[in-house]
């Protein structure tokens, strides 16, 4: 049930755009919303990054799985227990271009009935990072549409993602792979009787959206005729802050781009903001110095204490009564 309302909001946000356009509606769905969902982002994604800046970590956090730095004759795990700011930036590296933390332990498996083991699930790693690394390539190259000229290295990417030469216009790579990607992973997630049990509206609604935009992107691409000169009219003219909407365009187009409006506005309140949020995780950027310095609370308040010397000296006689040891006689 989760699903089909996720499936229902996606199909009639893109059938909105779609027939909104159609209506005579083009200034609406190619000028006015995409600024407002561009405002909706920076205010939002600045909102949520700020809050989290201010939150107080007094103490150092990280997640570690390996061998601290200590004495000189122990070798330490600089990358799973990382002692220094270069360990950490390492770290860091590693888990955002890499997905380090996603490769390791993600699945219990049970063996022979009775013993749980955990293992890695390659196959969920390689979807998340392609899915991933597909989206990133796939917005470097819209770059196209929002300049002129159109900068060096946008050109050097569209040439090594579709270096197959296959179809015309060329069929990118990353395309398909972003599609691929988007649907092992919806496969996952209806397949796993565990995950499909947790799973809520929140979680179908990114995916499905991600896949109509890029199935519609595809298809505009590669199916129906699109006048992609009035396109790239209509892109520089909101990023030059100069709007104007080309007759030309078609209805599809609209859709496609109210689906990516709605994405933009989405992303700072959704599940999807992981992505700044791996900057700011303490469990991630610092360094565990915990052997090294002693960190103390700054808002520790003073409080009464008793110490065991005190308390001794109240019970003593009692402690010696009792025949339990004391430290002082």
């Amino acid at each position: 049930m989760t699903m089909l309302i996720a499936v229902g909001l996606v199909t009639a946000l893109f059938l909105v755009g779609m027939l909104g356009a159609a209506a005579g509606l083009q200034w609406v769905f190619g000028v006015a919303l995409p600024y407002l969902a561009v405002g909706m982002f920076v205010i939002g994604l600045a909102a949520r990054v700020l809050r989290w800046a201010n939150v107080p970590v007094p103490f150092r956090i990280p997640t570690t799985c390996g061998q601290q730095r200590s004495l000189a004759w122990i070798r330490p795990q600089r990358l799973e227990n990382p002692p220094d700011t270069p360990s950490v930036i390492g770290r860091m590296a590693l888990e955002i271009l890499g997905f380090r933390s996603l490769l390791r332990n993600t699945k219990t498996v049970m063996i022979d009935g009775r013993r749980l083991t955990y293992a890695t699930d390659l196959a969920l790693w390689a979807g998340a990072i392609v899915m991933h690394w597909a989206m990133l390539i796939a917005l470097i190259r819209h770059l196209r549409l929002m300049t002129n000229p159109v900068p060096g290295f946008v050109t050097l990417v569209e040439r090594f993602d579709g270096f197959f030469e296959v179809g015309m216009p060329v069929i990118y790579l990353t395309s398909v792979a972003f599609l691929g990607a988007l649907a092992y992973l919806l496969y996952r997630r209806l397949a796993i009787p565990e995950v499909r049990y947790i799973s809520l509206v929140g979680d179908y609604f990114p995916l499905f959206l991600l896949l109509a935009i890029g199935g519609s992107g595809f298809w505009l691409r590669h199916v129906t005729t699109t006048d992609i000169a009035s396109v790239k009219a209509l892109v520089l003219g909101l990023t030059h802050f100069a709007p104007t909407v080309p007759a030309s365009i078609s209805p599809l187009f609209f859709g496609h781009l109210f689906l990516v409006s709605v994405l933009l506005a989405y992303f700072p309140f959704s599940k999807l903001l992981h992505m700044p949020g791996v900057f700011l995780s303490p469990t991630r950027n610092l360094a565990n110095t915990t052997r090294i310095s002693r960190h103390v609370n700054p808002w520790d308040y003073p409080v009464k204490v008793h110490t065991y010397a005190e308390y001794e000296d109240e019970l003593r006689d009692k402690m010696i009564g009792a025949g339990l040891p004391v430290e002082k006689d």
